[in-house]
């Protein structure tokens, strides 16, 4: 089996890459596990070097739409294509045509390139829980339902909820076995901040653990939606092995959610780190930040995923720990055990 990720350097991209290439094999659409023979990481830079360092990844660097356009994600005897490259909420709203090229124009080409391959390969498409929004016209219900209303109120989720109803319909007319799947925040995300407007929800956790200062930008009793890199990944695999009868409609999967407040979150720092931690936030707000963030629901029911056997992260501190386990070198504070 050979696979493509497109945005797989980044940090999503790359555990997903580890978690494939360390099952060594997969069930595919409900069939029989086959081996994973190719990973191809198509992204702006190059892979990890521990990634680069496996016979079985072939990385594409460039812009995509141009490596679509030029043949060079070998879409001919792909399988599977998992799209996670995209340009994130902060940037859609500060640049209208950097989101509408990244997440609309690319991503109608590479279903394009797929229809062209005549095969139809599983495609995981990454939408997001920034799809739902509220607003005084159309006020967002307080538990989301799989059958909920798409309401985005930004162009990021705008895009993706377009990018959903483009997989649907390509895998409508057999084009492709389209699997979208709703992500929910993730944190706590290592590396250094991105133009996410919720990557404070990952930087005021990671940032006071390496011993520096980190900002929060909304209200502590803000109510946030969240999910762990590993309960990520998870759920994006079990799309992608799911079948067709198992996944069901072609509306999109909401990925389960750990809901929690942003209160929360630094007293479960404190919990892990102390007071030495939490001493390092700066309480500032944001109120385009604020409007964003608040504008998206906190609260689902992902009973389909659920069905699928999914399920969200225990507590916020057990993903907090489980960061620190993963990221020793990037902690610089004593930890409590």
């Amino acid at each position: 089996m050979n696979i493509l990720i497109t945005g797989g350097s980044g940090f999503l991209g790359a555990r997903l890459a580890r978690t494939l290439l360390q099952m060594g094999e997969l069930s595919l659409n409900g069939g029989a596990p086959e081996s994973i023979r190719r990973v191809t990481l198509a992204d702006r830079v190059a892979p990890p070097a521990d990634l680069l360092a496996d016979a079985r990844v072939h990385a594409v660097e460039g812009d995509l739409a141009e490596q679509v356009a030029q043949g060079a994600l070998q879409l001919a005897d792909t399988q599977l294509v998992v799209h996670l490259a995209a340009a994130v909420s902060g940037e859609c709203e500060a640049d209208f045509d950097l989101g509408m090229r990244s997440n609309l124009d690319t991503t109608r080409q590479l279903l394009d390139a797929c229809r062209r391959a005549g095969h139809a390969p599983v495609f995981v498409f990454s939408s997001s829980v920034a799809v739902f929004g509220d607003s005084p016209e159309q006020p967002l219900p307080s538990v989301i339902e799989d059958t909920s209303l798409p309401t985005p109120q930004n162009s990021y989720g705008i895009q993706k909820f377009i990018g959903e109803q483009l997989v649907a319909d390509y895998t409508r007319k057999g084009f492709v076995q389209g699997r979208n799947v709703r992500l929910m925040t993730v944190s706590v995300r290592p590396g250094r901040p991105n133009g996410a407007a919720s990557s404070f929800l990952s930087g005021m956790l990671r940032e006071p653990l390496a011993g520096e200062r980190a900002r929060c930008p909304v209200a502590p009793d803000t109510a946030v939606a969240l999910s762990s890199p590993g309960n990520t990944v998870r759920g994006i695999v079990r799309a992608a092995t799911a079948s067709a009868r198992e996944w069901g409609a072609r509306t999109a999967v909401n990925l389960p959610a750990l809901t929690t407040t942003v209160r929360e979150m630094a007293e479960a720092l404190e919990r892990v780190a102390g007071t030495e931690a939490t001493s390092l936030i700066d309480w500032e707000p944001d109120a385009q930040v604020a409007r964003i963030i608040t504008s998206w629901p906190s609260r689902f029911r992902p009973a389909r995923a659920e069905g699928l056997g999914l399920r969200a992260d225990e507590s916020f501190e057990a993903i907090l720990r489980e960061y620190v386990r993963e990221n020793p070198q990037a902690v610089k504070l004593p930890v409590k055990g």
